[in-house]
């Protein structure tokens, strides 16, 4: 009876201590699931949260370029932050100083002469297109029409300046030194037959103004912004081999950060050079 009673005792704390102990080790386990979860979901929204990446850009073509992009760089999370700017002097300042995180509006010469000038540490990750700067007038036809004495209006910066001279001179209404030289200036003419007289303007303002003058050597992007069309509305036009291409900058140091590949892959894909091909229809063609 005692043994029995005994084995009985025995039978009932080996149960009880059990129960006992099965839910601790449950809840335990729950707990540490549980705190798994928790990180995973943490860390996937972390992963899921779209990285801010704002531009500046000219209005056109600049800004309709990269919102034709703006839905591929939010699937591959990169949330992004169109600035326009109507100058070619605030985007480059805007970038150095914090105010954006790249800017899409310039080509590499004016990008180096800028730098020089203004000591900021900028540099170029990826060119996208060509903008062929061409030659307009509202009181000519050709080119044989320019009087003598006639008022020319080139960009007043260093690179575009040099750029209009350079086709001007291709054009044979000037004659250079050395037309190889990017940097040239009106101190580089050697012969003016036409004895023309030059109006150096910011470049945003000779679309505005070209009316007043017998020629306007004007960039696409400001003129298309006015209405001309370079391809119908020029007396000349930059061959498709120049060296004027517009780029893509951001602050030295950063270009190697993953958001700008990202931008720099989406800019240099198949769908962008169809939208540029579809939309200006050879007033501004791809470089990539």
């Amino acid at each position: 009876m005692k043994k029995s009673l005994l084995a009985l005792v025995f039978a009932l704390a080996l149960i009880f201590t059990a129960c006992g102990n099965k839910p601790a080790d449950n809840s335990q386990a729950g707990s540490e699931q549980a705190k798994t979860e928790t990180s995973k979901a943490s860390e996937a929204a972390t992963a899921e949260k779209p990285v801010k990446l704002k531009i500046g850009v000219s209005p056109v073509p600049h800004a309709e370029i990269v919102e034709a992009i703006k839905d591929n760089l939010a699937k591959r999370g990169v949330e992004l932050e169109i600035v326009n700017f109507d100058d070619y002097v605030q985007p480059n300042h805007a970038l150095a100083s914090g105010e954006i995180d790249a800017n899409f509006f310039q080509h590499e010469p004016y990008l180096d002469a800028f730098k020089k000038e203004n000591n900021l540490k900028l540099t170029n990750i990826g060119a996208v297109h060509l903008e062929p700067m061409a030659v307009y007038s509202d009181k000519l036809k050709s080119l044989d029409e320019v009087p003598e004495g006639g008022k020319v209006l080139i960009p007043n910066d260093v690179s575009n300046g040099a750029r209009a001279l350079l086709l001007l001179a291709k054009n044979n209404l000037i004659k250079l030194d050395d037309p190889s030289n990017i940097n040239v200036t009106e101190k580089n003419i050697t012969e003016n037959p036409k004895k023309l007289t030059f109006v150096p303007m910011e470049a945003a303002a000779l679309a505005r103004a070209y009316k007043d003058a017998d020629l306007a050597v004007i960039n696409s992007n400001f003129a298309l912004g006015a209405g001309l069309n370079p391809l119908k509305d020029n007396l000349a036009i930059e061959d498709k081999d120049s060296p004027y291409v517009n780029i893509v900058v951001v602050r030295e140091g950063e270009e190697k950060e993953e958001k700008f590949k990202i931008l720099m892959e989406e800019l240099n894909s198949e769908t962008v050079k169809k939208f540029i091909n579809d939309k200006y229809q050879g007033a501004v063609i791809p470089a990539f």
